[in-house]
């Protein structure tokens, strides 16, 4: 192992690109609808729900793309925020990454994989239901141990290399796209659907389409479920040192890999709700874990469109998972390689030129997660903590545009100022929505994020 190596470009634009649609289409688009159905209780408040936060996402991914192309370098938002706020929240956002934002983002997709091939190939049942502070460790023990095993696997798969982690992704990539296409083309053509699910809205008391500041508010909730849906579109700037030319292909990759994931994201729940009305999704989601697009699939071209299904999410998962854990990584290389993290952390192995302990201490964490709550808390306290730094980072294109306007930029986010204007007042309304109506999501992320106050203490004072 070599403390003193640096990482290499080895990464092009169309493989940038697929690392952003892989990172960011997981299971969220398969699953979410069901919660987001008992909040809003009408098909064509579901559907805008997922066109208001795929655009919310893309100004997020353009102004992000401003600081990628004026800092490329590994780290992502961790390097920016010490240029605009300094080295305290920079390592808050670190910090904060790695106790919930990108771990948890982990263990949320290797668990949603191990659920899906549980539904094609049932797991022994194993596990307690008792908890310890409120926590059930050893429910679904079979599940979690599934996903920390997937965890472990392609941990050791990035150890060996970017090279190869990407091309997995790529492959993947593909497969997952051709997968997505297929499905959407026979559900829209298999006269199983009606155009009326669309307009009809729930029957079913206490969940009727909301109205007035309700609305407003079962937005922000829903928003939650779509919001996870397009987690990790900024997820390519960590690997900026390792992406050839990078201040074009990374505001390009970002771009373009987020706008084919929302015109794929509205496809597929358009699907949905077309194939199935609105009141079975919301029994869906009373009924525990059966996965919205697998029954959906069961009513299209039943046990085998279910078969299939189930398959199309083991590898979008197992693709997010893996895209995931190769690019979050580097967000603990960066912090140690500045004395902010633990600094056996900064390590570059000699042969492979990849973070390797920052890479296992990664999954370690991710592991703990997995065993520490259900797949639903994971997500919400995720995009709760994490649009708290996206904001941040729309917020810093404006300062340095008024500091430092002689600052070389290869690329300007368009419609600039309106584009990250808006966005940083969605991530405040979002983060203060949050804390109103799901206390609980929010005081976890926000006690995972303070542990690392004494930690900051410690390492300066050191």
């Amino acid at each position: 192992m070599n403390t003193l190596e640096t990482l290499k470009p080895k990464v092009g634009l169309r493989a940038a690109t697929f690392l952003v649609v892989s990172v960011i289409i997981g299971s969220g688009v398969f699953k979410k609808i069901a919660p987001m159905a008992q909040e809003l209780g009408s098909p064509w408040l579901i559907i805008l729900c997922w066109i208001l936060a795929g655009l919310i996402s893309l100004a997020g991914a353009l102004s992000t793309a401003e600081m990628v192309s004026m800092f490329p370098n590994s780290g992502g938002e961790y390097f920016y925020f010490q240029k605009v706020y300094g080295k305290f929240f920079s390592f808050l956002y670190g910090w904060a990454s790695f106790t919930v934002i990108k771990t948890a983002a982990i263990s949320a997709l290797a668990y949603i994989f191990a659920e899906s091939l549980n539904s094609l190939y049932p797991l022994p049942v194993m596990g307690s239901n008792a908890t310890f502070l409120g926590i059930a460790l050893f429910q679904n023990l079979s599940i979690k141990m599934l996903a920390s095993a997937l965890i472990i696997l392609l941990t050791l798969l990035n150890y060996r290399g970017v090279q190869f982690a990407e091309k997995l992704s790529s492959f993947l990539t593909y497969l997952m796209l051709i997968g997505i296409i297929f499905f959407i083309v026979i559900g829209f053509t298999s006269g199983k659907g009606n155009v009326n699910n669309i307009s009809q809205n729930s029957s079913i008391v206490g969940h009727l389409a909301p109205q007035g500041w309700n609305l407003i508010k079962a937005l922000f909730v829903a928003s939650l479920g779509a919001f996870w849906g397009y987690e990790g579109w900024n997820n390519i700037a960590y690997i900026g040192e390792e992406v050839k030319n990078p201040k074009r292909n990374l505001p390009l990759s970002l771009g373009v890999g987020t706008i084919i994931v929302i015109v794929a994201y509205v496809l597929l729940n358009t699907l949905f709700v077309y194939i199935l009305p609105v009141d079975f999704f919301i029994g869906l989601n009373a009924g525990g874990n059966k996965i919205a697009a697998v029954e959906v699939a069961g009513q299209i071209s039943g046990k085998i469109g279910m078969t299939l299904i189930a398959c199309l999410i083991l590898v979008t998962t197992l693709n997010s998972t893996n895209s995931s854990i190769l690019m979050s990584a580097r967000i603990l290389y960066a912090m140690a390689r500045d004395k902010m993290f633990f600094n056996k952390a900064a390590s570059v192995h000699k042969k492979y030129n990849t973070p390797d302990i920052a890479l296992f201490i990664q999954a370690f964490w991710a592991i703990m997660l997995v065993f520490s709550g259900t797949f639903d808390q994971l997500t919400d306290m995720l995009v709760f903590a994490s649009f708290l730094f996206y904001g941040s980072t729309a917020l810093g294109v404006i300062i340095l545009r008024i500091k430092h306007p002689e600052i070389e930029r290869k690329y300007k986010v368009i419609g600039y100022p309106f584009v990250p204007v808006i966005f940083c007042v969605f991530c405040v309304s979002l983060f203060i929505s949050t804390i109103i109506l799901q206390p609980y999501s929010a005081i976890w992320g926000l006690s995972l994020m303070a542990t690392g106050l004494p930690v900051y203490f410690w390492l300066t004072k050191k």
